[in-house]
């Protein structure tokens, strides 16, 4: 989980009028740091005058602050050209010069989630965050997508700027040696860039993707739709399920399952209501069996389905050994998992109870937590 190992390091920076973010916390990262980070590659989300400050200031000749700061300390080659510099976009696609409105802060905290959710698509990737720069919300949207779709080798920081080189648009970083620049009004007095202190300060974050259904984990969702899925997530866990439809609601989230895998949900949701120990496949009996083949035919919705429905008379001549048993407890959670994601599956699939050779299986719901109702009337 060290973020240096990964191949590809990307520092990820929101700003405004102020690019020097950018070197201020290379700086921080490559020089200071205590865990060294080196970025391959930096991603910079910005308006349009900010990109402008940005390309003049850090990627011209002149002065050319990025280049400079790699030079003077030894820094290998990092990508950050114009194609690194996302110029937001209002709710229109036109580019962004201020954030004004409620809809340019949806825009951005769409634009922000999007490029979050892109870059941890990589599984090579590791991404440090900095919320430093730009408006309140853009960091606030950055540190929030983050905390949506970041991984363990994801970091996420504040950099912090010594008196009085904070917000002074001559500087860039610390220099080696002695270089004077120009204090800002009333006084303008000359200063040594060489004597600024720049450190960073991590922030802990919550790390929720694991959370995430499958389709917010691509392209298309917004910022509000991965916030309320997150938020349902956070929920009691509670399980209704209607036998007439093969739904069931899982906290908040209503979902759809194939009648085999209902019929297998339904079985261990009628253990728990009873409260009737953990099952193994070693002592499943006829009994047992046929509750399981009852929920099945019901979840068939089909009346004739008895001896002669295939898949019936299959148990009923086989029974439910150790490879039925593991396949359909597979395929209910990845059934689960495709919509609710891993972590809130883990309150609604099957699940071993114990450590001992032949412990059983079962939801880890209580009775109250569980229901048999029809959806579609509530």
């Amino acid at each position: 989980m060290n973020p240096e190992h990964y191949p590809r390091r990307i520092l990820l920076c929101v700003s405004g009028l102020s690019p020097q973010i950018v070197t201020e916390t290379l700086y921080a990262l490559t020089v200071t740091g205590k865990s060294r980070f080196v970025p391959t590659e930096i991603h910079l989300l910005t308006t349009a005058d900010g990109a402008d400050r940005a390309r003049l200031t850090l990627l011209s000749e002149e002065p050319g602050w990025f280049q400079r700061l790699r030079r003077e300390h030894g820094l290998p080659d990092i990508r950050f050209t114009l194609d690194h510099i996302h110029i937001l976009r209002d709710g229109e696609g036109r580019l962004l010069c201020d954030i004004r409105s409620v809809a340019d802060n949806e825009a951005i905290a769409d634009a922000i989630t999007a490029k979050v959710r892109e870059l941890t698509a990589d599984p090579d990737s590791a991404i440090h965050a900095s919320i430093a720069g730009g408006r309140k919300t853009m960091g606030f949207y950055l540190g929030y997508a983050l905390s949506l779709f970041g991984r363990p080798q994801d970091r996420l920081s504040h950099v912090l700027v010594s008196s009085p080189f904070e917000s002074n648009p001559n500087f860039f970083y610390p220099a080696r040696v002695e270089r004077v620049i120009f204090a800002t009004s009333p006084d303008q007095r000359p200063l040594d860039a060489s004597s600024a202190t720049v450190t960073l300060a991590d922030i802990p974050f919550v790390r929720l993707r694991d959370g995430l259904q499958e389709s917010l984990l691509h392209a298309g969702a917004s910022f509000g739709d991965a916030v309320r899925q997150a938020q349902r997530n956070l929920a009691a866990p509670s399980l209704t399920l209607d036998v007439a439809t093969c739904q069931v609601r899982c906290g908040e989230t209503v979902l759809r399952l194939t009648p085999i895998s209902f019929a297998w949900l339904a079985w261990f949701a009628r253990r728990a209501l009873e409260g009737l120990p953990p099952l193994h496949w070693k002592r499943i009996g006829p009994a047992e069996i046929e509750a399981f083949l009852a929920e099945h035919r019901a979840a068939l919705n089909d009346p004739l389905a008895d001896g002669d429905h295939p898949l019936i008379a299959n148990r009923r001549r086989e029974g439910i050994g150790k490879d039925f048993f593991e396949e359909r407890t597979s395929k209910l959670k990845r059934e689960l998992i495709r919509v609710l994601g891993n972590r809130s599956t883990l309150n609604y699939t099957v699940q071993r109870q114990g450590t001992t050779r032949l412990a059983g299986y079962a939801l880890d719901l209580t009775p109250d937590q569980i229901r048999f109702s029809g959806l579609e009337e509530e």
